[in-house]
């Protein structure tokens, strides 16, 4: 099988590897389109992000979709044939977080394409990947492209839930990636009654507007627009950080009310806080990391029409042109989402 394999920054190739069979409670899967995340644009841009550097060849990609075509000894509720969502996340299931209900915090989690132990966790963008039956999640009636955008969804679902009750709250979204743009969409069927969404980027947000932010603000042609919300202690009771820069925090915390939630999505490295208005404001500061139980729940909302990702799926291209993926991604001008077809 064919595997798309990072080297070192900008160090991209197509590899075969040997297909493997599915022991008990797996199954073998043929991989129908696998999404580029912001993870996988790190190591192809910079060789990694943060301390967590590659160290050996890595197969990248966790946003993904496939086929069944074997089950092994023990699965049932599966047909050979069937489109399913795979989730990356792999919870060991023993350990004490996991034991309490905190998958996303296992101890001994093995999640596609993380350089973060040694040996590095491989990828799933392979054209044959074996799964545990566990980590997939019937999507009959989605595309194969929507299916692969479960990861991402699952992502924002988490950080909702962490919001607590968003029924009629004012909602800020700092950063409109791909993950910004779900928050909106995550946030709006839960409930919020206004959503502002700020970026750099006018085509980001010309589709934080389509998929239903009340107003948008380009933070870099119009820096000061957000002050107008500081005014009288400020005006949003939940703010979703997608950027992880603290200049985007900051601005955020100044335009939440009192007794309001930051959300802390974004992953750009430790930040500066301004510690005195969290502490006057009497402010909540949430991290939201991963997620378990909200992908195959995010995969249901698709399947039942109350959240659209489409509008998110920009780029499409062929395995061949898989480097292609990478280059558009990370042109923020003209890509939300760019999708890599394995098989159809």
């Amino acid at each position: 099988m064919r595997a798309l394999v990072i080297h070192a920054a900008r160090d991209l190739r197509i590899e075969d590897h040997p297909d493997e069979a599915p022991g008990p409670g797996q199954m073998r899967l043929r991989l129908a389109t696998g999404g580029v995340c912001g993870s996988d644009l790190h190591y192809y841009n910079h060789g990694g992000f943060g301390t967590v550097r590659l160290k050996e060849p890595m197969i990248l990609g966790h946003e993904v979709s496939a086929r069944v075509e074997t089950l092994g000894a023990g699965v049932s509720g599966f047909s050979v044939g069937q489109l399913v969502a795979v989730s990356p996340s792999r919870p060991c299931g023993g350990c004490k977080f996991c034991l309490e209900g905190w998958a996303n915090q296992c101890l001994n989690m093995r999640f596609y394409g993380s350089a973060m132990p040694f040996p590095h966790i491989q990828g799933a963008f392979r054209e044959v990947l074996v799964a545990d039956a566990s980590q997939c999640v019937d999507a009959t009636g989605l595309t194969a492209g929507e299916a692969a955008m479960a990861e991402p969804l699952a992502v924002t679902l988490h950080a909702t839930t962490r919001a607590g009750t968003l029924l009629g709250k004012r909602v800020l979204v700092t950063g409109c990636g791909p993950i910004g743009v779900l928050c909106i969409l995550a946030a709006r069927r839960a409930g919020a009654a206004e959503i502002v969404a700020t970026d750099l980027s006018d085509f980001t947000l010309s589709l934080a507007r389509k998929v239903g932010a009340d107003r948008v603000i380009n933070t870099a042609t119009d820096p000061d627009a957000l002050a107008a919300y500081n005014a009288d202690k400020g005006h949003f009771d939940v703010l979703y950080e997608c950027t992880g820069v603290a200049a985007a925090l900051a601005g955020g915390i100044a335009a939440l009310r009192p007794r309001g939630v930051i959300l802390q999505l974004g992953l750009g490295g430790d930040m500066s806080l301004p510690m005195m208005a969290i502490t006057a404001k009497e402010l909540d500061l949430r991290g939201s990391f991963r997620f378990h139980s909200e992908f195959a729940i995010g995969v249901g909302l698709m399947q039942k029409g109350l959240i659209d990702v489409k509008p998110l799926i920009t780029h499409t291209v062929g395995l061949a042109e898989a480097e292609s993926a990478f280059r558009l991604a990370s042109d923020r001008s003209q890509t939300m989402k760019a999708q890599i077809v394995f098989s159809d």
